[in-house]
């Protein structure tokens, strides 16, 4: 009997990396939340939506009694031609629910749900590890498959299940893989009978398999003896590059200072090693200037994605938009305006926030977005979804100029930005110590993600909370347009 007990999930962190259940077991508290709340909330959905794939099902309740589970799952087992949701089984301390699970009489399918929209190597293992389980309990397994979402389906209409799930069998391949998955097994517990308390701690050298598949969140643990000015702060580096050259020892800034690496990262140690002074091209900064012209709009969407479309011509995943902060200022000298649009709750915004953008916004107008391939994407995806406003929506998409230029292109640098020319970075960089433009100091949205999910949850509060989530998010998108205008009004003063 193998001692330590194993889950799928704690199966698959161990083929990321052992010393990740050793540090759930010891150091749970040095983990940081790494979570994105709107990823968790689509793939919970997606899961309970699929269930009902084949029709009529049984669930099997989640309880801290995994005995319970198992037993609950052996009394539907008797019942033939049944579908079970969350099936539970145990075959020498590695435990399995299967997300859905067909019973017939001549044998069983596996399937297991994904909200991607393909399929990684990491679901085989999940799948396979699942295959191990019940084969070894004598269950006559006649296929294995992965339920996924199919990016290209377009609802229109009723939600049509079996064209926005595809399904794919992996029988071959789970069962290539059971000695593997032995193997590991008994590579699991001997690794956790080897340091086997909180003081016999395994050494671990980081490397790629921190970020895959999927990123870890003992990191900073991890990395917590290398020197303040690692390789891994260098920002806009490629993390293979990073563990080439982390794997060679070259690790501090100093240490790669005479490599063959790219004039940005050089420049960003160069900064952070010398204390030298902000880097002001100004003649560039100017001919960027010059590009823009008056009335100048500053604009900002946010948006959030459904795995599951709720509205008709709507495909998984793709971006809608449901909120825009707009500061503008009409000419030189002239004072800065601002409107703003955020969509009702349960409700397809799109049409709607269209049509006010296009009010808001004359035609032939310059505006600015920071990263503007975001906001030119979203504007052409109305334009195509509205061939009424298209000609106008394509006339403010054309329109547009992006204010990160001077950054990315490092015309303004400094120490502060770390390499980066994110505005999350480049704002508290020009403007030190300011309460007013510091994301941190909002009251209930202080980034992008939390936006997402705050408004694809609103239904799901009282009428109170959502007059309170709704003014976070217009606090929230008219700081970030705010910040546009700060950092535009910076390069012109420098």
């Amino acid at each position: 009997m193998n001692k330590v007990n194993l889950s799928k999930s704690k199966y698959c962190k161990a083929k990321q990396c052992n010393k990740i259940l050793w540090l759930d077991k010891n150091k749970p508290e040095e983990a940081i939340d790494i979570g994105n709340e709107s990823i968790l909330e689509n793939g919970t959905r997606v899961g309970e939506l699929a269930r009902s794939y084949f029709g009529k099902y049984t669930n099997i309740e989640f309880n801290t009694d995994l005995s319970k589970m198992i037993s609950d799952t052996e009394k539907e087992l008797k019942n033939v031609s049944n579908i079970i949701t969350e099936a539970s089984f145990n075959f020498n301390n590695n435990f399995c629910s299967v997300d859905i699970l067909k019973n017939d009489i001549d044998g069983i399918e596996i399937y297991e749900v994904k909200s991607s929209t393909s399929i990684h190597d990491i679901y085989l293992e999940d799948v396979s590890y699942q295959y191990y389980v019940l084969h070894n309990l004598g269950f006559n397994i006649k296929r294995v498959n992965i339920m996924y979402i199919n990016s290209e389906y377009v609802r229109n209409g009723e939600l049509e299940l079996d064209k926005l799930f595809n399904i794919k069998d992996v029988t071959e391949i789970a069962i290539s893989k059971q000695n593997e998955i032995q193997e590991k097994i008994e590579e699991i517990n001997e690794y956790m009978q080897k340091y086997d308390n909180k003081e016999n701690e395994p050494e671990k050298k980081v490397g790629m398999n921190c970020f895959d598949p999927y990123e870890c969140a003992y990191w900073n643990y991890c990395t917590k003896e290398l020197p303040e000015n690692n390789i891994f702060k260098i920002r806009l580096m490629h993390k293979d590059k990073k563990f080439k050259l982390y794997n060679e020892g070259k690790i501090s800034f100093e240490d790669v200072l005479y490599e063959d690496i790219n004039e940005k990262y050089l420049e960003q140690i160069d900064f952070e090693l010398n204390e030298k002074e902000t880097k002001i091209e100004k003649e560039k900064i100017r001919d960027f200037l010059d590009t823009l012209s008056y009335p100048l709009y500053f604009l900002d969407f946010e948006t959030f994605q459904q795995a599951i479309p709720e509205y008709d011509g709507v495909s998984p995943y793709i971006q809608i938009p449901f909120q825009y902060s707009l500061h503008y200022i009409e000419k030189e000298g002239g004072k800065l305006k601002h409107k703003e649009f955020l969509a009702e709750a349960g409700l397809d915004p799109r049409r709607t926030l269209a049509e006010r953008l296009v009010q808001d916004i004359p035609k032939n107008v310059c505006v600015t977005a920071y990263n503007m391939s975001f906001e030119k994407s979203v504007i052409k995806k109305l334009a195509e979804t509205y061939p009424d406003l298209s000609e106008h929506l394509l006339n403010i998409r054309e329109n547009i100029k992006d204010l990160m230029i001077p950054f990315k292109e490092r015309y303004y640098y400094c120490k502060a930005m770390q390499g980066s020319y994110s505005i999350k970075y480049v704002l508290p960089a020009l403007f030190p110590n300011d309460p007013e433009l510091d994301y941190h100091n909002l009251p209930v949205v202080h980034n992008g993600g939390e936006a997402s999910f705050a408004y694809s949850d609103l239904v799901n509060h009282t009428k109170e909370e959502q007059e309170k989530i709704r003014n976070g998010l217009l606090v929230y998108c008219g700081l970030d347009t705010l910040a546009m205008v700060k950092v535009w009004e910076k390069l012109k003063e420098v």
